[in-house]
Formats: structure tokens, C-alpha cells, sequence
């Protein structure tokens, strides 16, 4: 078992975060990324929404910082910790936009770069940005092949059902040729996307059980990802059912989890954090390697 975090700070749903966060700011969270990489987590997150509609930011919140200057950011603050995109909605990118900007990420991080792809599901928000809600599945699955063909090369070629391009520099670009590519969602046919084009599923809003059984019917190829969030832990306060907790997801398949801790402060999440390493001896505790692999 690995284990990422998810990155304090920078996104606020209700009931995943700690009162300290709202007015916190890079200070607060640059302790909390050097504190998980020098601990050895596998890799930290940053979310994806341009807009969100007030009344759904009521009740499922409305804080996202933007993940390609966020990650940017704490590639420079860091060193072998994996940078993720937890997830990038393909409807608002085009996948030459994509290769290029988190190309040059991936660049200038040493290859920590890992791509969380999602469909999106907010129409208010894809209506916002002028991109088309109804047909935006059969374009995230060609966005996919685009972005696999595209990832690495210099002057990439591309003919698909939705994206065709040929005869144009992308410089610079990513160092290596492929990238973790991880689909999130919580439907078959997000998971059936994941087993077809990606090398990893996020599922959310899903029990343990549920995930189990539909690993089991999807029948993943070995070294397939399933990073999955148990609830928010309290491993110095609640050791046992922090360990519980954890247990539970494993047992429905996870490969990986992206944790949530509760804290009071930034200091506190690091304590938080060094605890739960504690916890979990026999966890894999390590960065990634220019292909997306850990590395001790």
C-alpha cells in the first residue's frame, strides 16, 4: 500500500477539511508538502473547477486553486514527491493544452507529474466556459487517445473522432513519453474508461464494498491503480480506528489512498502526518521515479 495526501488548503469540501484552513495561505501549506516529501508519501493533490455555482458551493463547497500554478509552485518547494491533478475535468482542455503546460510541469519537476483525468459533471460551469456538456463523455474518451498520443512528443500526430492535429512544435514537452494517466469517478463506465485508457481509477461517493465488487467485475490488468479516500483520520488521537479505517478500503481493492487527517494547524498536520507513517510501518513510504513508479 502507498499513500498520498490530499493537499490541505488548496480545496475546502465540507467535512473534509479543519477550521485553520480558511485563512491559511503558501506558508501553511508549503510545511504541510515538504513535511509529506521528506516523510515519503507518494504524492499530494490539487483539484480542478474554473467556476462553481453558488448554490453548489453551499453545500459541497467552492474553494479550488488553480492545480497547474499550485503544483508549479510546490514542484519547486519539493523533491521527489508525485504532483496530481485530483482531477483535470477534459472538457475545459484541449490535449495539446494539456501536454504542453503540465508537459513543461513535468519537465521542470524531474517527472513527478501525475495526471488525474475526470468527465465533469457540472453543466453550469461547462456552459460558463463554452464547451459542450451532452457529448462530453465520447469527447473525454478521444481527449484520452489524444493526450496518450501527444504526451512527450515534439511534433505529435493525432487523427480521432473529436481531436486531430499534425505538423506542430510543442516545445518544450515532457522528458518521457508516458505519464500515469488516473480516471476518476464513481460509474462502470468511469471505471471501464479507466481500465481501457487510463493506468488507475479515483473512485468517490463509493462504500469499500462497492468498490470491491466492481473491481471484481471490471477485472483490471496487473499494476492498474485504484486510489481511493477513507474518511478523515485522526491517527494520534484515534490510532485504531484510523488503522480501521484504512483496513476497510484495502479490503475493497485499494492500491493506494489519498488521506485526510484532521488537525488544528499546519504544525499539527505535520505531526498528523508523521504519526500515521508511524502507524502503517509496513506501507510503502517513498517518492516517484520519471515514470510515475516509486522510488525509495
Amino acid at each position: 500500500m502507498r499513500f498520498g495526501i490530499l493537499s490541505p488548503v488548496v480545496f475546502r469540501p465540507p467535512g473534509q477539511f479543519s477550521p485553520w484552513e480558511i485563512g491559511a495561505g503558501t506558508e501553511e501549506l508549503v510545511t504541510v508538502a515538504r513535511a509529506a516529501d521528506r516523510l515519503g508519501y507518494h504524492h499530494l493533490t490539487c483539484s480542478e473547477h474554473v467556476g462553481v455555482p453558488t448554490r453548489i458551493a453551499a453545500r459541497g463547497g467552492g474553494t479550488y486553486w488553480d492545480p497547474l500554478a499550485t503544483l508549479s509552485f510546490l514542484a519547486a518547494q519539493t523533491t521527489r514527491i508525485g504532483l496530481a491533478t485530483h482531477v483535470l475535468v477534459l472538457g475545459y482542455h484541449h490535449p495539446l493544452d494539456i501536454a504542453k503546460s503540465y508537459g513543461t510541469l513535468d519537465r521542470l519537476s524531474g517527472g513527478r507529474v501525475i495526471l488525474g483525468l475526470g468527465v465533469g459533471s457540472l453543466k453550469e460551469e461547462f456552459a460558463l466556459l463554452g464547451a459542450d456538456f451532452e457529448g462530453r463523455g465520447a469527447a473525454a474518451d478521444d481527449a484520452i487517445r489524444a493526450l496518450r498520443a501527444a504526451w512527450g512528443e515534439p511534433v505529435p500526430a493525432y487523427e480521432g473522432t473529436h481531436y486531430r492535429f499534425q505538423d506542430f512544435v510543442i516545445d518544450p514537452h515532457s522528458p518521457r513519453r508516458t505519464v500515469p494517466l488516473w480516471i476518476g469517478g464513481y460509474t462502470r463506465r468511469s471505471l471501464r474508461r479507466a481500465v481501457e485508457l487510463g493506468d488507475g481509477w479515483v473512485p468517490f461517493g463509493l462504500t469499500p464494498e462497492q468498490i470491491g465488487a466492481m473491481i471484481a467485475a471490471a477485472a483490471p490488468p496487473a499494476g492498474f491503480e485504484v486510489v481511493v479516500s477513507p474518511p478523515p483520520l485522526d491517527p494520534l488521537g484515534d490510532p485504531h480506528e484510523a488503522r480501521r479505517q484504512v483496513e476497510a478500503v484495502a479490503a475493497g481493492g485499494a492500491t493506494m489512498m489519498n488521506i485526510v487527517l484532521r488537525h488544528r494547524d499546519a504544525e499539527h498536520c505535520v505531526e498528523q502526518l508523521t504519526a500515521f507513517r508511524d502507524l502503517f510501518p509496513e506501507a510503502e513510504w517513498t517518492g516517484v521515479d520519471r515514470d510515475g513508479k516509486a522510488v525509495a
